[in-house]
């Protein structure tokens, strides 16, 4: 459970009546990015107030008359997701980098430029969002905001998106350490056994995380890993 003295308040009008509640900061922004949290770490008190700084709380009656129900939990989660949640100035700077360094780390891995069929660099990336003063709001997950903020960089940042499907062939000696590592990668769509130990899979990933394939198949395999891009998407 977040202390009082590093809880925030979330507020909520509806009804005509305030709701305020005492959350820790980073975990309320987790909730309303669409996450899964724990409200016994989220919430600093479940109690739900008129006034959170004077500690005038909310009647059980008026609760269940405006959200149906005496929940704590859910109530806050309604007063999260649909109200304020009141961050400081320091909280504000220190998630809009967060975020910030998110959306370029998003765009570096599954976006090249058109020009080169190569990924853009991260300064570059991060340039054109200065330059082009793309807004970035803290509490929307990367994927929700992606398009606003791509359309917003087109005119400064070439930009594709695409995929490619790449076949990958491991020999028998590292076979078991390269299956646990790309499946952990993510994008395996099929794999196979030889009769000779190797295994085969067909993967599916950004483009611009090709580097980053390689990098790993090179490590575990020590460059005896063969691989072929069978096709592109985007």
């Amino acid at each position: 459970m977040v202390s009082l003295e590093k809880a925030v308040i979330a507020k909520l009008r509806r009804g005509g009546m305030d709701f305020e509640i005492f959350v820790d900061p980073y975990l309320a922004r987790d909730l309303k990015e669409g996450k899964e949290v724990n409200f016994d770490e989220l919430l600093a008190v479940e109690e739900v107030f008129k006034n959170a700084r004077k500690g005038e709380r909310v009647p059980f009656e008026d609760l269940q008359k405006i959200f149906g129900t005496n929940d704590i939990r859910e109530i806050a989660k309604s007063i999260i997701m649909e109200g304020e949640v009141q961050i400081t100035a320091e909280q504000r700077r220190e998630m809009l980098e967060t975020k910030k360094k998110q959306i370029i780390t998003f765009i570096s891995k599954n976006a090249i430029d058109p020009r080169t069929n190569t990924p853009h660099p991260p300064s570059r990336i991060e340039r054109a969002l200065e330059e082009a003063r793309v807004h970035i709001d803290i509490f929307k997950s990367v994927e929700a905001q992606i398009k606003d903020i791509v359309k917003a960089l087109k005119p400064i940042l070439p930009l594709k998106f695409e995929e490619i499907e790449i076949a990958i062939k491991v020999p028998a000696d590292y076979a078991g350490k390269a299956i646990s590592a790309l499946y952990k990668f993510g994008g395996v769509m099929k794999e196979e056994w030889q009769r000779d130990g190797s295994w085969i899979c067909v993967m599916k990933i950004p483009t611009g995380m090709y580097g980053d394939l390689m990098d790993l198949l090179g490590r575990i395999t020590k460059g005896e890993a063969l691989t072929r891009i069978l096709r592109r998407f985007g």
